[in-house]
C-alpha cells in the first residue's frame, strides 16, 4: 500500500510539473526530472526552521505568509496553512524553473530558486501538515473593500462556486476544486478560505494569461469567460466558507498522498 501511495503521488506530481499552454510528453518528463522522486525524504523539522528563519539568502517564509502561514491581504500573499503538500510543490518548482512569474511582490522566483528540491519539500510538507486554517485570520470584507478592493456579493458567488454560469459555459469551481474549494489533492488546491487580494489576482493573472503554469490550460479557459463582477463575486463568497454542508458536520478527510518518507 506505501509503494502504491508514493507511485501515485509521483505520477500526480510528475503531471503537474509539465503544466504549459499544450503539455506534451517530453515537456512533462523534462519538467518531472527537474525534481527528482526518487529516494527524496522530507524533513519536516527543516521546513519548519526554513519558513520561520529562511536559508542563506532566502529570508523566512512567515516574513510575508504570516507567522500561522495565513497570508495577508495588504501584502497580497496567499494562506499556505493547510494546503495540498504536492500542490505547493508544485507551485515552488515553477517558480524555481519560471514557468510561473510571481506578480504579487517579485520574490518568489528568487526564493525558490534558492532552495534546494528537497528543502522545497521540507517546507510544503511543514506548511501542509503542521499549520491549519484559522477561522480569525481569514480576510475580513470590510477591511479589504477599505484596501480600494472591488467586493462582489457572496450568494452571486456560491452560485458560481456551487453550479458555474451556464450561460456562458464556466463550469462549477465544485466541479475541480470540492465542495466550497476545499480542494481536492493532489491535483486541485483549496481556494476555499484563501486570501481576498491573492486570490482575485491569481483569477485576472488567468485570465490575461500572465499566469499559465495550470494543466491543460484549465484556469485559463474558465477566467476568460469571468467578468471583473464575476471574479468579485466568486471570491467574497470562497474566502470564508466552511467545508461542511447544511445539516452535515462531517469534513471529508483529505488524502494527502506521502511521496516521501518522513523524519
Amino acid at each position: 500500500m506505501q509503494r502504491n501511495n508514493v507511485i501515485f503521488a509521483s505520477l500526480a506530481l510528475a503531471a503537474m510539473l509539465g503544466a504549459a499552454t499544450t503539455v506534451q510528453a517530453a515537456d512533462t518528463k523534462e519538467h518531472a526530472e527537474n525534481l527528482d522522486m526518487k529516494g527524496l525524504k522530507v524533513n519536516v523539522a527543516n521546513g519548519e526552521k526554513i519558513f520561520k528563519q529562511g536559508k542563506g539568502d532566502v529570508p523566512a517564509c512567515n516574513s510575508c505568509h504570516g507567522p500561522d502561514g495565513m497570508g495577508d491581504d495588504n501584502l497580497g500573499t496567499p494562506r499556505l496553512a493547510g494546503q495540498g503538500m504536492v500542490y505547493i510543490i508544485k507551485e515552488l518548482e515553477d517558480f524555481a524553473h519560471d514557468r510561473r512569474t510571481d506578480y504579487t511582490m517579485s520574490v518568489m522566483n528568487f526564493n525558490a530558486k534558492g532552495l534546494t528540491p528537497e528543502d522545497r519539500a521540507d517546507v510544503a510538507a511543514y506548511v501542509s501538515q503542521k499549520l491549519h486554517i484559522k477561522r480569525d485570520k481569514l480576510s475580513n470584507l470590510k477591511a479589504v473593500k477599505d484596501l480600494g478592493q472591488k467586493v462582489g456579493s457572496t450568494y452571486l458567488g456560491k452560485s458560481i462556486v456551487l453550479y458555474g454560469i451556464p450561460e456562458k459555459n464556466v463550469p462549477a469551481c465544485q466541479s475541480c476544486h470540492q465542495y466550497n474549494g476545499m480542494g481536492v489533492f493532489p491535483i486541485y488546491p483549496q481556494i476555499g478560505d484563501q486570501k481576498f487580494v491573492y486570490l482575485t489576482n491569481q483569477l485576472k493573472h488567468w485570465r490575461d494569461g500572465s499566469r499559465a503554469n495550470d494543466i491543460l490550460a484549465q484556469m485559463r479557459h474558465v477566467a476568460d469567460k469571468l467578468s471583473d463582477d464575476d471574479i468579485a463575486n466568486v471570491v467574497s463568497y470562497l474566502v470564508s466558507v466552511k467545508f461542511t454542508s447544511p445539516g452535515n458536520t462531517f469534513v471529508v478527510e483529505q488524502h494527502r498522498p506521502m511521496a516521501f518518507d518522513v523524519h
